[in-house]
């Protein structure tokens, strides 16, 4: 069988707003995120077991745990080997090991018929960044992340210098942060919030590209500021940290901002090794195709 082979793109929060802590232990969030053009590559080929390779990431790691929930869901697929490429930084904030599971669970729906409600299940249950990465593109997440709309509306043309730092950071780590700072808001600002959110049209300005987790971030990694004032320097609209941290955007607006953006990692290179350029990503980038 031909090799089957998925782009698994990054996510970037254009905007997180935290809110009260859910009996279940997780947050109320609203959170306005875009798929983007840094991703890893997902390739499945037909095996004798299943089996997950992901070469410099030692560990389990989701793409696994969605191949046994589809196994347990009925899914009747082939064993396949999965071969995970990374390029979305590890512990980073922007959602790899999810896109990943999702990139994964787009494949495997090429391969046997699953249905999109067994999917969407299963992915809300591997994690609240998985079901809005089933479909690349810009969606609104609510509840805990997990449930998700889809803004179709088109955003202010824009694009991203995505600069990674050397170590990662816990996501639940920078939740407790966030909740020892006290930094949540009230569910009725969530609400309010949330409403903005859905009206068009989105502006990309400072006041609206905020991160309530940035705050938890920086206590946690200090380090962090000087990346956010070496973007800035490059002459970005805005700099924030993506989702949870440590990897640091700088959005960049207009209709030059692709250019400006890769300027910009250019000229954060020599400093940061991972400095890159990134450009919003749509339902296509992340389709199935043979190799």
């Amino acid at each position: 069988m031909t090799t089957l082979v998925a782009r698994a793109p990054g996510k970037v929060n254009l905007c997180l707003f935290l809110g009260p802590v859910r009996e279940d232990g997780r947050h109320e969030l609203v959170t306005l995120y875009e798929s983007v053009s840094v991703a890893d590559q997902i390739s499945v080929e037909v095996a004798e077991r299943d089996e997950v390779i992901c070469p410099g990431v030692d560990g389990p790691n989701l793409v696994e745990r969605a191949l046994a929930g589809l196994r347990e869901s009925g899914w009747d697929g082939p064993p396949v080997r999965v071969i995970i490429r990374k390029k979305i930084p590890v512990a980073g904030g922007m959602g790899g090991g999810s896109s990943d599971a999702a990139a994964a669970l787009r494949i495997a729906a090429a391969l046997a018929p699953v249905t999109w409600a067994s999917m969407n299940e299963l992915a809300v249950s591997l994690g609240s960044d998985v079901p809005g990465q089933l479909v690349p593109g810009v969606s609104i997440g609510t509840g805990a992340g997990e449930l998700i709309e889809r803004v179709a509306r088109p955003l202010p043309a824009h694009a991203f210098v995505i600069v990674p730092q050397d170590f990662g950071l816990s996501t639940a780590e920078v939740y407790r942060e966030a909740d020892r700072l006290g930094l949540l808001r009230a569910g009725a600002d969530l609400a309010v919030l949330q409403r903005e959110l859905r009206a068009a049209p989105y502006e990309l300005s400072p006041e609206r590209l905020v991160n309530d987790l940035e705050p938890a971030a920086l206590s946690l990694a200090p380090q962090i500021e000087e990346a956010l004032e070496a973007v800035n320097d490059t002459g970005a609209a805005h700099a924030m940290i993506s989702g949870s941290g440590p990897t640091v955007l700088g959005v960049f607006l207009g209709p030059e901002a692709g250019a400006l953006a890769a300027e910009a990692a250019d000229a954060l290179a020599e400093r940061y090794s991972g400095a890159t350029a990134g450009t919003p990503v749509s339902e296509e980038f992340g389709a199935p195709r043979g190799s």
